[in-house]
């Protein structure tokens, strides 16, 4: 009885603390964190497919080498794969409107390797209008088969609509970021071990008792390896002189002139400068940018971010004295002001 008693009174002591406690919490609405509020500046995607649905254009031809089988055209309906053709693999440029939502992207790039696509690169950012998302993807397909994935990506909710930029007069940009050593290539794997400040390797002022430990313990390991491959010692890479103040000045001053001159003949520039490294920043086109790195390689590459690609149609520009001369072409001529012959 007395323990069923303790029981009973320190549950009525517990009682009111959580009520307390409770009602404390629930009568402090300001720290209750709130989802930020959602952005609506565009109509929904479906509403303007509404607006403007068009009769899309039919599939382009497909070469195929042979007609189907019963047992490919089962296996075609139930696992979607597309038929086999004859058309070459050609880059295309995929530029998508979407709706700015979670779960788009992820269902654009579940589409798309549902069809067996690798995406090159992929760039989603927000346009002008802060609900709307454009995304440029670049993949390598078939004509018929990236047409058939263009139309079921614009079947999805969020997607207003997607557009094939391959054949389309367009400017194509892309970013790349990468930092050089300024020491050269033969001080490049010294630079990776040295971490990220990529320190060389220096001329060593006086040998202390661990180092010549150390030292002695390579050589002993050296020569056991030798000895065991027959006395055939491996064809090894020799180790960089180590560089002494006055040199590595020197080097670094010639390697830093010659890459920025590079980098001004291709438009880069030099966004930082740190002991022992540079980092460049150029924006063009893809086969600028893989040319620029091929003449970087040489100094020694240490790291390199690329972004996507990004692409915006030009705008047609409009020639008022050819317009005259389709005026001055369609006019009936009189033969009889015409002269002799």
């Amino acid at each position: 009885m007395l323990a069923l008693r303790a029981r009973a009174v320190a549950r009525s002591a517990l009682k009111p603390r959580l009520l307390s406690s409770t009602a404390i919490r629930c009568s402090d609405p300001e720290h209750v964190p709130k989802p930020p509020p959602p952005i609506d500046d565009s109509t929904s995607a479906l509403d303007y497919k509404r607006t403007v649905r068009t009769r899309p254009p039919p599939l382009p031809a497909m070469d195929l080498p042979r007609s189907r089988t019963a047992e490919e055209a089962v296996t075609n309906i139930l696992y979607n794969t597309p038929p086999p053709s004859l058309q070459p693999f050609k880059k295309h440029v995929l530029n998508c409107l979407v709706q700015n939502e979670p779960g788009v992207l992820s269902r654009v790039s579940g589409i798309l390797a549902g069809r067996g696509f690798n995406i090159d690169s992929l760039v989603v950012c927000r346009t002008e209008i802060r609900d709307l998302s454009r995304m440029s993807v670049v993949l390598r397909g078939q004509d018929g088969v990236v047409e058939q994935a263009r139309r079921q990506l614009e079947d999805l909710v969020p997607v207003w609509a997607v557009l094939d930029y391959t054949n389309t007069n367009c400017i194509q940009r892309e970013l790349l970021l990468a930092k050089i050593s300024v020491l050269g290539p033969e001080y490049l794997e010294d630079q990776y071990a040295g971490g990220p400040t990529h320190e060389p390797r220096r001329q060593s002022q006086a040998p202390d008792v661990h180092t010549h430990d150390a030292s002695k313990l390579e050589r002993e390991v050296k020569l056991a390896h030798n000895f065991e491959r027959a006395a055939h010692p491996e064809q090894e890479t020799p180790a960089p002189t180590p560089l002494t103040p006055s040199e590595l000045l020197h080097l670094k001053s010639d390697n830093l002139q010659a890459i920025s001159v590079l980098s001004n003949q291709f438009g880069a520039r030099i966004v930082d400068v740190s002991e022992h490294s540079v980092i460049v920043e150029l924006s063009a086109k893809t086969s600028r940018i893989e040319a620029y790195l091929s003449l970087l390689k040489p100094f020694g590459l240490l790291e390199s971010a690329r972004t996507g690609l990004m692409v915006m149609p030009r705008t047609p520009l409009r020639n008022p004295e050819d317009s005259d001369d389709v005026a001055a072409e369609d006019q009936v001529v009189d033969a009889s002001l015409l002269p002799p012959g």
